[in-house]
C-alpha cells in the first residue's frame, strides 16, 4: 500500500567542508526556494563577512534568502509552498548560546528554543532540508564551550533526525543515507 506523506523533511549533517551544504541545496527542487541563512553578520569580522557573501552569491538569485537566527522556529513555522532550506544549524546554536549567555552555565539553558525549533521542524508543511554539522566524530574538546557546543549540537541533531523522514551524512561529497523514508513514500520528486 502506498502512503503519501508529501512534503519531505531532510536532515543534511557533515564536517566542515563536507559538501553538506552544497548537497542539502541541490536537494530544492520544489520552487520556490527560501534560504534560511543563520550566520550573523559581523562588521569586525571582514573573513566572516566575505564568507557570508561568498555563500550568498553562490546561490541562484531568484531564491529568497532570509538571514535569522532568533526567529528561526517562527520562519520554519510560516506556510512556504515550495522547498525551505536551513544553513546551517552549527550557527543558530552558536547564536543561541550567545544571546543567552550559556557558555558557562549549565547545559540545556537553550533547551526551550531546541523543543520549538525541534516541533517546528516535526510540524513544517513543506519541503525542508536542514543542515547541520556533525561534531561526534572528532576528539572530545579541550574547553568547556568547546564540549557545551558538540554535547548541544548532537543532542539537537539527534532529535531532528528523529522527526525528519531522511537523514544524510556527508563525507568527501558524497552522501551516505542513514536513514531513508520507508518505500512507497511519495515525495514531490515522486515515488521513493
Amino acid at each position: 500500500m502506498t502512503s503519501v506523506v508529501d512534503p519531505t523533511r531532510t536532515l543534511v549533517l557533515g564536517g566542515a567542508r563536507s559538501g553538506k551544504s552544497g548537497h542539502a541545496e541541490s536537494l530544492a527542487l520544489v520552487e520556490p526556494v527560501r534560504y534560511l541563512a543563520t550566520g550573523r553578520r559581523n562588521a569586525d569580522d571582514a573573513d566572516w563577512q566575505r564568507r557570508i557573501d561568498g555563500h550568498r552569491a553562490s546561490r541562484p538569485t531568484h531564491w529568497t534568502t532570509v538571514e535569522t537566527v532568533t526567529s528561526l522556529a517562527s520562519v520554519i513555522s510560516q506556510p512556504w509552498n515550495g522547498t525551505t532550506v536551513v544553513d546551517d544549524l552549527g550557527t543558530w546554536l552558536t547564536g543561541m548560546l550567545d544571546d543567552a549567555q550559556a557558555w558557562e552555565r549549565p547545559r540545556g539553558t537553550i533547551a526551550p528554543a531546541v523543543d520549538d525549533l525541534v516541533g517546528a521542524v516535526a510540524d513544517c508543511t513543506s519541503t525542508l532540508v536542514l543542515v547541520s554539522p556533525e561534531v561526534g566524530l572528532s576528539v572530545v574538546p579541550e574547553t568547556r564551550s568547546g564540549r557545551l557546543f558538540r554535547d548541544e549540537l548532537g543532542l539537537l541533531n539527534s532529535r531532528l533526525a528523529a522527526v525528519c523522514d531522511r537523514v544524510l551524512l556527508v563525507v568527501a561529497g558524497l552522501p551516505l543515507a542513514l536513514k531513508e523514508p520507508p518505500a512507497g513514500f511519495i515525495t514531490a520528486k515522486g515515488t521513493v
